[in-house]
């Protein structure tokens, strides 16, 4: 006796090999059936399905494409593309023609490839040329080519420069002479082409123009001029400059100023908070050049007296007075000289009054002087004055009522406050520097500015591509599947219908002897009351149903009874 279990998930026996073949010819024959009209029009949805389907996985599988080389020159382009196409290395064309884009994982290679071939040229020539010199050429080409090579190794290292995409030299190198008065200083023009968005800030102009002016003898910084793509000079002198101003004076004060307002939020911070306080700094500073030179004479105290230089001076006169008788006989001639020797000498005659004697005496005293001599030279950036401004939010006290309100800054912190910042920014009377200290409640801050939309907002716009990539193949086949192949099957190749047992079926197994049990979780889900619950529900809404089911039951019982 066979016995079937109704277990719960139980799986299905696959079909059988005659009825896959009657399925197939029931296909072949539903085909045949079908009008032209309608079998040209399932060709032809079957056709977009599959072009579909196809389309959505080569476009998501296309490789990323990366540059090769952008902004080159229409030779260069098209020795690249010829060199692409010996390679068979598959290419592509920027819209505006001045970019070449190969597969993302071969840019490099292929980049390094070209690179040994000596591609891009870049329409410039540097001392290669040298080497292709002929014989016999004149002194007047040979200084040309110089020239022009040396322009070219200019104008690659300019290009090298990370913000610059093109330059082009010239130089001014005028002829030699041994005349001095009629001696010329070359110069050169630069001509620079910028990335888009790019600048070149004033340190890097001057590092053109000192790299140009020190390959080029006797070339001086003065005679090199640099342009932009758009014609604008570069090496033009700073207008501030030439009105006596200087921006990096400016930017001194800044960083004096931002230095001091670091110091007052270092104390400030621990105190009351980071944004509950504000502060600013104003120094005036002092940039003249000032120098000088000082000689003081001072006179010396009467102990520290030093002497210099002393000269004295002694005279003594002695006067003989009048000699002689006075009379006739004075007017006489003197007598004459005797030698000593045979008689003695004659002694001069005076007159009664005797001689007379004079003397004088003079001295000079020098002292040392005290003199000093002092030369100051006051340093550049001195701070002549400081001002500062320091606000404080009024503080938050909860009142009995639970209320939050704020409150001033006492008068005895505040001047405490004021200290801690006069220390903090080296405060000098005398030079009359100020700092003032209040309190004042903040305005509340506004409202930030509310988020973009998710349709507006970078990273869901960069995720949404991401996304799409994949998720749109799938779309599409999902499409065609379910809108086109799905429905052409079920048409073509219907599943086959479900068969339900009957009950005079199930009174055939009963006869045969085939016994149906029902599984333990059958069981016990089925008990007697349940089943005679449904009995009687099934009587009262179908009884001819029921009665016609009776009296087969009760037929097959005679006639079992007569066997």
């Amino acid at each position: 006796m066979a016995t079937a279990e109704n277990t719960a998930g139980e799986i299905a026996a696959p079909p059988s090999a005659d009825s896959l073949r009657g399925r197939l010819q029931q296909a072949v024959a539903n085909i045949r059936a079908l009008s032209q009209q309608q079998k040209i029009a399932a060709a032809a949805a079957l056709a977009l399905a599959i072009a579909l389907i196809a389309g959505a996985l080569l476009w998501n599988g296309k490789p990323e494409q990366a540059v090769l080389f952008s902004n080159f020159d229409e030779r260069d382009g098209g020795e690249i593309v010829a060199a692409l196409q010996q390679q068979n290395v598959p290419y592509s064309i920027s819209g505006d023609g001045r970019a070449i884009l190969v597969s993302a994982p071969v840019v490099h290679e292929t980049r390094m490839r070209l690179a040994a071939a000596g591609l891009p040229r870049g329409g410039l020539v540097g001392f290669e040329i040298m080497d292709t010199q002929k014989l016999g050429i004149s002194q007047f080409n040979e200084q040309v080519t110089f020239q022009r090579a040396l322009e070219g190794e200019l104008a690659r290292t300019i290009q090298s420069i990370s913000s610059v995409v093109g330059a082009r030299v010239h130089l001014a190198m005028p002829k030699q002479t041994a005349f001095l008065r009629d001696d010329q200083k070359p110069t050169a023009s630069v001509m620079v082409q910028m990335r888009a968005g790019r600048a070149l800030d004033a340190n890097q102009v001057a590092g053109i123009v000192h790299l140009v002016a020190s390959s080029v003898p006797k070339m001086s910084d003065a005679g090199v001029a640099v342009v932009d793509q758009n014609g604008e000079l570069l090496t033009r002198e700073d207008p501030l400059r030439r009105s006596g101003l200087d921006p990096t004076q400016l930017r001194y004060i800044e960083e004096v100023e931002s230095g001091l307002n670091r110091r007052i939020g270092n104390i400030l911070t621990p105190m009351f908070g980071k944004g509950n306080f504000r502060a600013q700094v104003a120094a005036d500073i002092d940039f003249n050049q000032v120098e000088q030179t000082a000689e003081t004479y001072r006179p010396n105290p009467a102990p520290e007296q030093a002497v210099r230089s002393q000269q004295t001076t002694e005279q003594q006169n002695r006067d003989q007075g009048p000699q002689g008788v006075p009379g006739a006989l004075t007017n006489q001639p003197p007598v004459p000289a005797t030698a000593p020797i045979t008689a003695p000498p004659v002694p001069p005659q005076t007159g009664a009054g005797g001689q007379q004697q004079s003397s004088s005496r003079s001295a000079v005293l020098n002292y040392e002087l005290d003199r000093t001599i002092q030369h100051v030279k006051q340093a550049l950036g001195q701070v002549k004055r400081i001002s500062v401004a320091v606000v404080i939010n009024h503080r938050s006290a909860q009142l009995p009522s639970g209320e939050m309100q704020a409150l001033p800054i006492s008068d005895e912190e505040i001047t405490r406050i004021a200290n801690l910042v006069r220390e903090a920014v080296g405060y000098n009377a005398t030079r009359g520097d100020t700092i003032n200290v209040t309190s004042s409640p903040f305005a509340e801050p506004t409202g930030a500015p509310p988020p973009p939309p998710l349709w507006k907002d970078p990273e869901m716009i960069e995720m949404a591509k991401d996304g799409g990539k994949y998720l749109l193949p799938v779309i599409i086949i999902l499409f065609a599947y379910f809108a086109i192949i799905r429905p052409l099957l079920r048409t073509v190749a219907p599943p086959p219908p479900r068969e339900e047992p009957s009950i005079a079926e199930d009174e055939d197994e009963d006869e045969e002897g085939v016994d149906v049990e029902l599984s333990a979780a059958a069981a016990r889900s089925e008990d007697y009351e349940t089943r005679l619950a449904r009995a009687r529900e099934m009587a009262r809404e179908d009884p001819k149903s029921v009665a016609e089911l009776i009296k087969q039951w009760m037929g097959a019982v005679e006639e079992g009874g007569h066997k």
